[in-house]
C-alpha cells in the first residue's frame, strides 16, 4: 500500500513499502525544471543537478561516490522540463546511511566556482554529444516547434551562451526561489520501516522557503505548425513530426497510450509495419506521446537514406490517413492493452521504477495511481476512446515538422505533399 505523510516543513513523503525485495530506492524531487528558466538562466536546473555532485561542506565529489559505494549503492539524478529528481537505490539495511549520503547532497552542496568552471566544461561536452547525435537534436528541436512561445520548448540543457552567465550567485539564487518546500516530493520504494523512514527526512527540509511563486499563465500563446529544416554532415536523415495531444492528467491518456501503441509504439505497430517492414524505408521509426503538466503533443520519428525523405513522408501521410478513414479495430485495441499491461507491470517489478512512478505522479498531479488502478483504467478503454483521441493526429494540417539530412529540406512540401 502506498502512504503519503507531510513532513514537517510541508514537504511531501510518500513511501510504498514492498516487503519481498531486499533495496530501497529513495528520491528527492523538485517541481523545478526547463519551464522554470528564463533565457538568461537556461540550463540551470541541468546544472544544479550536476553540482550537486561537486561536493559539500562535509564530502568531497570523490567522497559522495565512494561513500556511495561503501553501501552498495546506485546514486544517480535526471533534469526534466518540469522536475529534478535525485535519487539513490541501496540495501535495506543501509537506508538511513544513503538517505543521509542524499540529504547531504541536496542540502549541503556547496557550488564552488572552480567545480563549477571544470562541470561547465562537461556540460560543453555534453552538448557536443547531443549535436553529434541526430535522434536526440531532431526531438529537442521538435519541441522548441510544438511548444513555441511557452516554457516547454525552453531546452533542459540551454546553450552556451546561458551556461557561461551562470554563477554561484545565480545558482544560489535560483535554490532559494524554486527549491521550496512546496516544491518537494521524497519518494520512497522497496522494504524498509515506515516510521524509520518518516523520521531520517523529517525535519530536514525545514530551512527552506515555504512556498514558492506559481508560474504565468500561458493560455493566450496560441498553437500554429512550425517547420525547420537543419543541415549536417551525416549519413542517414532524420524525420520528426508533431501534432498538439493530450496533458498528463487528462481523462483521455490511457486511450492515447493505445493509440500510440498501435501506430507506432510496438513491432506490430502500423508505422513500424508499413514504413520498415514493408516499404523498407527506415531501420527506425516509432511515435510517441510527450504528455506533460498542461500540454503535450504527439510525434513520429524515422531515420531514412537521403534519398527516401519524400517516399517515408508519404507513408507517415498514408498510415495517418488510413487511421482516419478506417479507424482502430477492437482487435488492435485488446493486442496494444496486453502489450502496455505488460510492460508497466514488468517496470513495477523494479523499485527505482515504482519510485519514479510514485514521486512524479505526487508532484506533478497531486496524484497516486495504485498499479491496480491503472489496470483497471486501461482495461475500461473503449473503442469510442481511442477514436477520439485519433481525430486530434490525423489532420496532417496540424504537425509542426523538422528534418536533419546533409542538405536544405522544405520541410513543409515534403510533409503535406
Amino acid at each position: 500500500m502506498i502512504k503519503v505523510r507531510e513532513l514537517s516543513c510541508g514537504a511531501r513523503l510518500v513511501m510504498e513499502k514492498i516487503p519481498y525485495v531486499q533495496s530501497v530506492s529513495m528520491g528527492i524531487w523538485v517541481k523545478a525544471g526547463s519551464v522554470n528558466e528564463t533565457e538568461d538562466t537556461a540550463g540551470i536546473s541541468h546544472f544544479i543537478e550536476h553540482m550537486m555532485f561537486k561536493g559539500t561542506s562535509k564530502r568531497s565529489a570523490k567522497a559522495i561516490a565512494s561513500d556511495a559505494d561503501r553501501i552498495a549503492g546506485q546514486i544517480n539524478a535526471f533534469t526534466g522540463k518540469e522536475a529534478t529528481c535525485y535519487y539513490m537505490k541501496t540495501l535495506s539495511s543501509n537506508m538511513e546511511k544513503g538517505a543521509e549520503i542524499l540529504l547531504d547532497m541536496f542540502l549541503e552542496s556547496l557550488f564552488d566556482e572552480e567545480e563549477m568552471n571544470r562541470e561547465r566544461m562537461v556540460i560543453l561536452e555534453e552538448m557536443k554529444m547531443i549535436e553529434d547525435s541526430p535522434e536526440d537534436d531532431i526531438h529537442d528541436i521538435i519541441a522548441e516547434l510544438s511548444f513555441d512561445g511557452k516554457r516547454l520548448a525552453n531546452s533542459i540543457i540551454g546553450t552556451e551562451k546561458s551556461l557561461y552567465g551562470i554563477t554561484h550567485d545565480t545558482i544560489a539564487d535560483y535554490v532559494r526561489r524554486e527549491y521550496t518546500a512546496d516544491s518537494i516530493v521524497v519518494s520512497v520504494s522497496g522494504n524498509f520501516d515506515e516510521d524509520a523512514v518518516f523520521a531520517v527526512f523529517d525535519g530536514k527540509f525545514d530551512r527552506l522557503k515555504k512556498h514558492k511563486e506559481s508560474l504565468p499563465d500561458e493560455n493566450n500563446v496560441i498553437y500554429k505548425p512550425r517547420f525547420r529544416s537543419k543541415v549536417k554532415d551525416i549519413e542517414q536523415s532524420h524525420i520528426c513530426i508533431s501534432a498538439p495531444s493530450i496533458y498528463r492528467e487528462d481523462s483521455r491518456f490511457h486511450a492515447a497510450t493505445i493509440l500510440n501503441n498501435i501506430m507506432g509504439g510496438s513491432m506490430s505497430s502500423r508505422l513500424f509495419q508499413n514504413i520498415r517492414e514493408e516499404k523498407g524505408l527506415a531501420y527506425s521509426v516509432y511515435s510517441m506521446n510527450s504528455a506533460y503538466t498542461s500540454d503535450g503533443y504527439y510525434c513520429i520519428y524515422a531515420g531514412v537514406s537521403h534519398d527516401k525523405i519524400h517516399a517515408c513522408m508519404e507513408g507517415i501521410r498514408s498510415e495517418l490517413d488510413n487511421l482516419k478513414r478506417k479507424g482502430i479495430s477492437g482487435e488492435e485495441i485488446d493486442i496494444a492493452k496486453e502489450q502496455i499491461k505488460g510492460s508497466y507491470i514488468y517496470s513495477m517489478e523494479n523499485t527505482n521504477s515504482r519510485m519514479f512512478s510514485i514521486g512524479r505522479n505526487l508532484l506533478l498531479d497531486n496524484v497516486i495511481h495504485e498499479t491496480e488502478e491503472v489496470i483497471e483504467e486501461m482495461n475500461r478503454v473503449d473503442k469510442d476512446a481511442v477514436d477520439q483521441v485519433s481525430a486530434l493526429i490525423t489532420d496532417i494540417d496540424k504537425y509542426c515538422g523538422a528534418v536533419i539530412s546533409d542538405k536544405e529540406v522544405d520541410v513543409e512540401e515534403y510533409l503535406k505533399n
